[in-house]
């Protein structure tokens, strides 16, 4: 945030204040706009030397304060430093009260935020503004939102997030308020709203609430919108900023207009060979493979890369490279995949992270070919790579990790992916901001374990889940329910039936909100709710859940004949055993969810699919 720090600063000197800070005689004000002249090596003018030099005639103390007050307040706003403005604040503090000092320890803070400071010594002139204010009845709001702006920043930059999130929170309605009153500049609280929205976002993706995160980067672009010019590269980065976060949910029919708008911009601005342009179509690359328009993803990537290549940025065009043949894996042309990732791999360095990239890649392009050994040779190279990036790069290599724990699934390997994911979890406990990721990949262990047969071993890591998740997204969001539901999995085969039901009741709850009941994994979690009634001999409950799952299944029509042709056998077996019969011995399985990688994906979406 220094380039906001900058901005808050220049238009914190226009901010004036209706307590005057000096006594009513003809003194220059200490907020006054910097002098013209050139800086001097001091941290004093001229003028304020002299006046301290002065010895001829020895004046009281009263009169040498108000002597000395209009030159530090001039020496202060003529400082250029954050080092210069903290020799000027000290001797400041000896001559103006604690409650005149209120906008110079804020003027002070943003200078040392914008410098790169010590955050520790940011919080604390920017805590002592924000409790000089506070103590001010009549203070303007927008120093105040200011200050609250900068707590946020560095209470962030601390990993702080409950506390950045309550400063935010109160610049909100600090400035919301101010848009109300007249006489207040627009300009000024939309720039600074712009930037507590921005910080908003950051915080929430930081603690993995990035669907809440997306409704402040909204608010952002319409700000942008409504003061910048049309067409600037502050629009553009808007559109790109909201591209990306909706491209990481998964939201790509949403990201899709925003990613062609930001290219369109930069394209007008700067011209098809700029770098901008570039990086938008890598990204638009990201977001039509998502939107499985893989020719068009083609496209954009390889007019990515010829410029690219056009400035000289190697390691950018072998990312790009790396992505056009993960394109080509999701074509099916997997021999041209692997004959590009073995070009690219001739120009990476033996241990660089790119290699172990194209490492994995090749390893997903030979999986698919069901060429299995030289498939797990090429995850073993990525892995001997990425043991030695751990340190250095803990949130690349979980995310590498994570990729090529999948792969080991879809191989059968599912203890090489236990113990991957458990590194994972290892390295990203240590990172305060990849909560939700925490979350997601404690939530995947416990469902490969209750997979692999290993119920008791599997709960802990599911609690874990469940709390960190409901932290991170709230009690009701989808994902929580499908912890729930394997939590109720696992309970259910150790025979804690009760316990059991409890579980798929929530996931349930959930689940017919979020995703709707006739969504197939609903469906499952009200089938799993009746065979826990069913073990606790509460048929009445059993059958009313199991007959919920065969209407929804039968809204499907005929591509789930063999689904519902399975759930009518069962609901007559749990009216057998209500009669008293004894019921068939073919006791139905209970379903275990994998965490979705993204929101409401459609049936059949490879984020839903279910293993039993």
């Amino acid at each position: 945030m220094r380039r906001a720090s900058l901005v808050l600063l220049s238009r914190l000197n226009r901010c004036k204040t209706p307590t005057p800070l000096l006594p009513r005689a003809p003194t220059s004000p200490i907020y006054s706009a910097p002098s013209s002249s050139p800086p001097t090596s001091a941290p004093y003018s001229a003028a304020a030397i002299n006046i301290l030099a002065a010895t001829s005639k020895e004046p009281s103390s009263s009169q040498r304060k108000l002597k000395e007050r209009p030159e530090l307040a001039e020496a202060f706003e003529s400082a250029r430093t954050a080092e210069d403005k903290l020799h000027v604040f000290k001797d400041m503090e000896a001559v103006y009260s604690e409650r005149e000092l209120g906008l110079a320890s804020l003027k002070l803070a943003l200078k040392l935020d914008e410098e790169g400071e010590d955050p520790e010594m940011v919080l604390t002139y920017a805590t002592r503004a924000l409790n000089i204010f506070d103590a001010e009845d009549e203070m303007p709001g927008l120093p105040v939102a200011m200050a609250l702006q900068l707590l946020g920043s560095v209470s962030l930059s601390l990993n702080k997030f409950s506390e950045s999130l309550g400063y935010l929170n109160r610049a909100r309605r600090v400035l919301r308020k101010l848009e109300e009153e007249e006489g207040v500049s627009e300009g000024d609280v939309k720039s600074v709203l712009h930037s507590v929205h921005l910080l908003l976002a950051n915080v929430k993706n930081a603690t993995g609430r990035r669907e809440e995160a997306l409704e402040n980067l909204e608010k952002c672009l319409e700000i942008v919108e409504a003061t910048a010019e049309e067409g600037s590269e502050e629009v553009a980065t808007a559109n790109r900023d909201l591209a990306e976060a909706n491209a990481s949910l998964l939201n790509f029919k949403v990201a899709l207009p925003y990613g062609l708008k930001a290219l369109e911009i930069h394209r007008d601005r700067l011209g098809n060979n700029s770098v901008e342009v570039a990086h938008d179509r890598r990204l638009l690359g990201v977001i039509y493979t998502g939107l499985e328009m893989h020719q068009k993803a083609l496209e954009q990537n390889q007019l990515a890369q010829k410029v690219l290549k056009h400035w000289g940025m190697s390691s950018d065009v072998l990312r790009a490279e790396i992505d056009a043949a993960n394109i080509q894996i999701a074509l099916g042309k997997y021999d041209e995949a692997i004959n590009t990732l073995k070009a690219v791999v001739q120009r990476t360095g033996k241990d660089s992270e790119t290699r172990a990239l194209v490492f994995v890649s090749m390893g997903k392009a030979l999986c698919s070919q069901e060429k299995l050994p030289d498939a797990r040779r090429c995850l073993e190279m990525a892995c001997g790579i990425l043991d030695k990036k751990e340190k250095e790069k803990p949130i690349d290599v979980a995310e590498a990790y994570m990729e090529i724990s999948m792969l080991y699934e879809s191989m059968n390997q599912f203890e090489t992916a236990i113990t991957l994911l458990k590194r994972t979890l290892n390295m990203l406990e240590k990172v305060p901001e990849e909560q939700a990721s925490e979350g997601s990949v404690s939530a995947r262990i416990g469902w490969l374990l209750l997979l692999t047969g290993k119920a008791q071993q599997a709960i802990p890591y599911l609690e874990s889940a469940a709390e960190v998740m409901k932290e991170c997204f709230g009690s009701k969001h989808f994902g929580v329910a499908y912890i729930y539901n394997n939590l109720g999995a696992a309970y259910l085969e150790l025979g804690r039936s009760q316990s059991a039901a409890q579980m798929f009741a929530v996931a349930k709850e959930i689940m017919d909100v979020d995703l709707g009941p006739h969504h197939p994994d609903s469906i499952e979690a009200c089938q799993n709710l009746s065979k826990a009634y069913t073990a606790i001999g509460s048929y009445a409950l059993a059958s009313e859940f199991q007959q919920q799952a065969v209407s929804a299944l039968e809204s499907h029509g005929p591509s789930v004949e063999d689904e519902l042709r399975e759930a009518k056998r069962l609901l007559a077996d749990i009216q057998k055993k209500a009669r008293g019969g004894g019921g068939s011995s073919n006791e139905p399985s209970t379903k275990a969810l994998p965490l979705p990688t993204g929101r409401r994906q459609a049936p059949g979406n490879p984020a839903t699919e279910k293993h039993s």
